[in-house]
């Protein structure tokens, strides 16, 4: 892949572009993705096309979620790409994927996500994971280490325990700095996050999990029985087996998932 598609197109901050243009390290990365012809190929967030081209390559055809007009109409125009793409420009944040399902077909999502829309966007593509393969994305590499952090760890919070009671989380690779025009300043990585076809622990109400797993670590350096005192009771912890003087990084993902359902036996 020559730079050239990279003229004539300044990277903006406001969203957040850095792009890619090792070749070598997006040749790995779309070895990971496996395109192909069985699933819905979606895109998050094309750019200037350094994946959008190597993807739809093989494949027939490859739809693209964009949010920034200069680019979808750069798209549009593409000699190799402009037959094989579905565009669709607006914010993926917003964006409804089930309008993607095709008959026996589910989707594989990947993208190269810029910083600030990461989160977010990732616990808006949780909520089709019944429908979603497998997702690759790029992302700062601190957000691949909170994606697939232990109990225990600096890195495990309100993420992880969301992200891991959905998928399986695999660390692809790491990318250096260097594989961006413009250099961003810090280390990214590429995850692989496959939604369970069942659930190791199924939770009655998602919502009452996000609630406790955002109200525990809103003060990582208090304690659960803390932290929670307004939802559970010394006695709800011992019922769970749960030690209430633990941080909230000490304790599992199944472990939030039964705080969830006691949470939702008590609302009856």
């Amino acid at each position: 892949m020559s730079n050239k598609v990279h003229l004539g197109h300044t990277a903006r901050k406001r969203f957040g572009q850095n792009f890619l243009t090792d070749s070598n390290i997006i040749n790995r990365i779309v070895g990971a993705i496996a395109p192909d012809n069985d699933h819905v190929m979606v895109e998050i967030g094309p750019g200037l096309a350094a994946l959008t081209e190597p993807v739809a390559e093989g494949i027939d055809k490859l739809t693209v979620i964009e949010l920034d007009r200069d680019l979808v109409e750069r798209l549009q125009q593409h000699p190799l790409l402009k037959d094989k793409l579905e565009i669709h420009q607006g914010d993926a944040l917003r964006f409804d994927f089930n309008q993607l399902l095709q008959e026996g077909k589910k989707l594989k999502v990947f993208g190269n996500l810029p910083y600030n829309i990461s989160t977010p966007l990732m616990f808006h593509l949780f909520t089709f994971a019944e429908h979603i393969a497998n997702m690759h994305f790029m992302l700062q590499k601190e957000v691949v280490l909170r994606l697939s952090a232990a109990p225990g760890s600096k890195a495990y919070g309100r993420l992880t325990v969301m992200a891991q009671y959905y998928c399986q989380v695999v660390p692809v690779l790491e990318v250096p700095p260097e594989s961006f025009t413009p250099p961003p300043k810090v280390d990214s990585a590429v995850v692989r996050l496959v939604p369970y076809a069942q659930k190791p622990w199924q939770c009655h109400d998602i919502k009452l999990l996000e609630q406790v797993t955002s109200t525990a670590f809103n003060m990582r350096r208090k304690t659960l029985r803390n932290n929670l005192k307004q939802l559970f009771s010394d006695n709800d912890f011992a019922a769970l087996g749960i030690d209430p003087t633990l941080r909230p990084e000490q304790i599992s993902v199944s472990q939030y998932v039964a705080l969830a359902n006691c949470l939702y036996g008590k609302q009856g």
